[in-house]
């Protein structure tokens, strides 16, 4: 069994249309995922699973589809993934809260930060299937567009290391 984070796109975890993490939770025991646990209530699933990855992806995708009536996005990192996205972050100098790695299903092409908008005092750099973001005076008022990231979604330094402190632990 691998150890497992899911990390969703776009999900609404207040208002109309709002997906429980009770209910996140649910759906990954129903798909035969072992120790299912979420945290924090904006999308992050952690669980142990012997399919592949893509198989996997195709399950979590299609049940929230159906649960949510419209695609949402699942981008998946084993536990050693994780741990490596938060060794790799290129800005440790930074507050946690202020970089963001921006999780892909593909690496990014190397033309990725050629192609950005509104670029201000933000720094940037490529990963392995992430964009690290450094939001120097923080995101509150970046106007930055990444084009390469359309697709994928983003957590905090702060985030990504708990979370890969708590896949580890499975």
């Amino acid at each position: 069994m691998t150890s497992y984070v899911a990390l969703l796109r776009a999900v609404n975890v207040g208002g109309t249309g709002k997906l429980p993490m009770t209910e996140l939770k649910a759906m990954a025991e129903a798909l035969g995922f072992a120790r299912v646990r979420t945290y924090i209530a904006s999308g992050n699933l952690l669980f142990e699973s012997s399919q592949t990855e893509a198989a996997i992806k195709a399950a979590l995708e299609a049940r929230l589809e159906q649960y949510a009536g419209k695609p949402v996005g699942v981008l998946l990192r084993t536990a050693a993934e994780m741990a490596e996205v938060a060794r790799r972050n290129p800005y440790p100098e930074a507050p946690g809260n202020r970089v963001v790695a921006i999780f892909l299903d593909a690496a990014p092409s190397p033309e990725a930060l050629h192609t950005l908008k509104h670029q201000k005092d933000e720094r940037l750099a490529l990963g392995t299937r992430e964009i690290y973001v450094h939001y120097g005076e923080g995101m509150a008022d970046s106007k930055l567009v990444i084009p390469a990231a359309k697709t994928g979604t983003g957590r905090n330094l702060n985030t990504v290391l708990k979370l890969a402190a708590l896949a580890s632990e499975n």
